[in-house]
């Protein structure tokens, strides 16, 4: 079906997001409408190479492998420093469907440099491969490996956070509510640091306004990604995948949720930001003006997306310190 009625969002973003979309057309990698999932993974690889370059540098960096119900799943663990300080496990985006390790290094390397605490990214098993609930059991198989072994990698596990952007923002609450309803001792989730996530809502205003070729966000885009997750139309309730259907009421981690102005998203993060305030669950907001979906890659060229990253760090510290 044709989309009619969409704001032309093209004419209001940021001059800088602007600046964004000019030089991703330039360098643009050609994918015809029926390549497969193989060829879409490596082309996204080697589009997102330019943006992941000059990140901050790292006292060292650790490549993992841990063995999870499903098999062995890769990891890397940031150092920004010689402290052994808490732990954020970090949820790539990319529809479930794409991304990896190096796709999202830069994001990784700047949230450690802010927040002065190890990030360990999770290199899930994508789908179509995998389906709804693997993913989130490999994150939870990941923390309780960290968890055991907490000192032979020098991490302090007794407080953690997760972090996650778009698809990986769902994995992220995701993960930490299966913890929590599951009583499954990992550390204290301190935070959880949600960055232009979906949440579950099927039809929002936002999704009927935004989305189009310059983010990968019309209706079948949506629907196509949540195809490729889910093993079956029930899974659509499930308070893992439509994170509404949990109980959001009590024994919440505090939440960060960003997102974007032009999203068609955004009224999945709206909504779950109105949930938590209700409840009085420790949350806070904030939209960052003039950008699209996916924003936060783009650090090199955009101040919003440093900033975004800067502001979610300086959240979980505060948490941190609430803790104390």
């Amino acid at each position: 079906m044709k989309q009619v009625n969409k704001v032309n969002v093209l004419e209001k973003i940021s001059s800088e997001m602007r600046e964004v979309l000019c030089v991703q057309k330039e360098n643009a990698i050609p994918i015809s409408p029926d390549s497969d999932n193989s060829t879409i993974r490596l082309a996204y690889i080697e589009e997102r190479k330019y943006w992941n370059l000059h990140g901050p540098q790292m006292m060292k960096t650790i490549h993992e492998k841990v063995m999870t119900a499903y098999g062995e799943i890769e990891t890397r663990i940031y150092y920004p420093n010689s402290e052994t300080s808490a732990v954020i496990f970090y949820l790539h985006g990319g529809g479930f469907i794409v991304g990896n390790l190096d796709t999202h290094d830069r994001i990784m390397r700047l949230l450690a440099h802010y927040s002065g605490c190890n990030v360990i990214g999770i290199d899930y098993t994508l789908s179509p491969e995998s389906k709804f609930p693997q993913a989130i059991e490999e994150t939870v198989d990941i923390c309780r490996h960290f968890h055991q072994h907490a000192a032979d990698y020098h991490l302090n596990m007794q407080s953690i956070g997760f972090a996650g952007d778009s698809a990986g923002a769902m994995l992220a609450i995701a993960s930490g509510l299966w913890l929590r309803d599951r009583g499954i001792d990992c550390g204290k989730v301190q935070g959880i640091l949600l960055y232009y996530g979906l949440y579950g809502l099927q039809d929002s205003a936002s999704r009927r306004l935004y989305g189009g070729e310059w983010d990968g966000l019309t209706g079948p885009d949506i629907a196509m990604y949540q195809n490729a997750y889910l093993a079956s139309d029930d899974d659509k309730e499930s308070p893992y995948y439509c994170i509404f259907n949990n109980d959001l009421s009590q024994k919440m981690p505090a939440c960060f949720i960003a997102s974007a102005e032009f999203d068609p998203l955004i009224d999945d993060s709206i909504a779950l930001y109105r949930t938590l305030s209700e409840h009085q669950q420790p949350c806070r907001y904030q939209m960052y003006p003039g950008t699209l979906h996916a924003f936060l890659h783009y650090s090199r060229m955009m101040e919003s997306a440093d900033q975004a990253l800067r502001d979610g760090a300086i959240y979980f510290r505060e948490q941190l310190q609430l803790a104390l």
